[in-house]
């Protein structure tokens, strides 16, 4: 493949990398833009995230142009051709090299027959677009991009404001920094931003939070290596914020960051407050990007592999606070994980709040009387946050919510707060901060 035309071998590299997302064997977290050159690496990365982005809207429109399915071998042909409808749909590629290019990448897979049956799929796009939009459009997953399934949960669960989420949803999200205010402010460092030309606004919400005008690589960023800025979404940052008054002027409380990987919070709460702090994760690899990120900033904390819904890895000693980042649908961060769109099922909803539960249950024994457990999903479903937090405090009868009520940001959910994912601001969370009495 690297001997390839360079048009043909990105479109082969960006087909392989979608085979896993749409047999739901796997998804976007392993794409390998060290395959392409570094021309290319851009091109891939719009082509693998732009397909899942519109997936329901591209494979109506391949089931129309198609004259039968293709067969289960063949899912790599399956895979060029929704990114051969997307570049014509989507994305500013001249035609002649959306066709041509997309349907030569087949040969890389030595599937000569498939060229003939693209082109002709593609050529017919072309003439036929309007027609074959207006009748997928029927559908109200092609219109919103979003399986049946999940608009119907966010209708249910958001009657008035279903619409702009699925909308926030459907566009790539902001890049948000979080400056480390041990090494500096957050107005230095966006003039610092200014004096390399790059423009970027205050977060209304995170105290240490920039956002972007536009994305860039971390490597142009100032201080980035050095520590000085991490890249963490606005949303992500008001953890911290609910932590505080359990850890503000507490040095060395014993403090535990469960589900903790990748590390963007626990490297927060590091930068925040003098604690001695346990991260704990059951991913061995997302693990040690934990570790890496604390290296990058100096930062130092105990890290265990192990499992929050057990307590096999608990010594006994009690935690004065405890941070739940825990498992759950993703919902709320679908405009950075486009790939959540095919790979949830409803019935994940159902085995993740069950999860949520046992670790709630879990970890509150491992709290100390009048510490602070604060619970943190990037979901925007009830059932995996204020129906889980309130279900938590019914059966837990020395557990007190004391989720703040003045906040700016979010509405009240249940015993929680939850922001909805915005267009050009920050990201779908859910947030309760519990104490337990004593």
């Amino acid at each position: 493949m690297n001997d390839a035309p360079s048009g043909q071998g990105v479109r082969a590299v960006a087909a392989r990398a979608l085979v896993p997302v749409l047999t739901g064997k796997g998804s976007l977290a392993s794409l390998d833009d060290g395959a392409v050159p570094a021309r290319d690496r851009a091109f891939l990365r719009a082509l693998c995230y732009g397909v899942c982005r519109t997936l329901p809207r591209l494979e109506a429109l391949a089931q129309e142009l198609l004259r039968s399915p293709f067969k289960a071998r063949d899912v790599d042909v399956q895979a060029l051709l929704l990114l051969g409808i997307y570049q014509l749909l989507y994305l500013r590629v001249p035609p002649h090299a959306a066709v041509g290019e997309t349907a030569g990448a087949a040969r890389l897979f030595n599937k000569e027959w498939a060229t003939r049956v693209l082109n002709g799929c593609l050529r017919r796009l072309q003439r036929e677009a309007d027609e074959l939009q207006a009748k997928i459009d029927r559908d109200p997953s092609t219109v919103w991009l979003h399986p049946t399934w999940l608009l119907k949960t966010l209708r249910q669960a958001w009657p008035e404001d279903w619409q702009a989420i699925a909308e926030a949803n459907n566009h790539p999200g902001p890049m948000t920094l979080r400056i480390n205010r041990r090494l500096g402010s957050r107005d230095d460092y966006l003039m610092r931003l200014e004096a390399i030309g790059k423009s970027a606004t205050r977060c209304e919400h995170a105290p240490n939070g920039i956002t972007l005008a536009e994305p860039c690589d971390i490597n142009e960023l100032p201080g980035f290596a050095e520590g000085e800025a991490s890249v963490q979404d606005e949303a992500a940052q008001l953890a911290a914020q609910l932590m505080a008054p359990a850890l503000e002027n507490r040095p060395d409380a014993k403090v535990l960051d469960a589900c903790c990987a990748p590390g963007g919070k626990t490297a927060h709460l590091l930068e925040s407050f003098d604690i001695n702090l346990t991260a704990l994760d059951n991913d061995a690899v997302r693990l040690a990007r934990v570790n890496a990120t604390l290296k990058r900033l100096d930062l130092k904390a105990r890290l265990k592999h192990a499992d929050a819904s057990t307590l096999d890895w608990w010594d006994g000693a009690a935690f004065d606070a405890i941070l739940l980042d825990a498992p759950c649908s993703g919902s709320g961060v679908i405009r950075r994980h486009p790939d959540i769109k095919r790979l949830r099922r409803p019935s994940d909803i159902r085995d993740l709040a069950s999860l949520q539960g046992r670790m709630l249950d879990t970890l509150w024994q491992t709290l100390a009387p009048g510490g602070t457990l604060v619970y943190a999903t990037c979901s925007v479903i009830p059932e995996e946050n204020a129906d889980a937090i309130d279900a938590f405090l019914a059966r837990t009868d020395d557990a007190e919510a004391t989720t703040p009520s003045e906040v700016s940001w979010g509405r009240a959910a249940g015993a929680g707060r939850q922001l909805l994912p915005i267009t050009a601001g920050h990201d779908g969370f859910f947030y309760a901060r519990l104490v337990k009495m004593t």
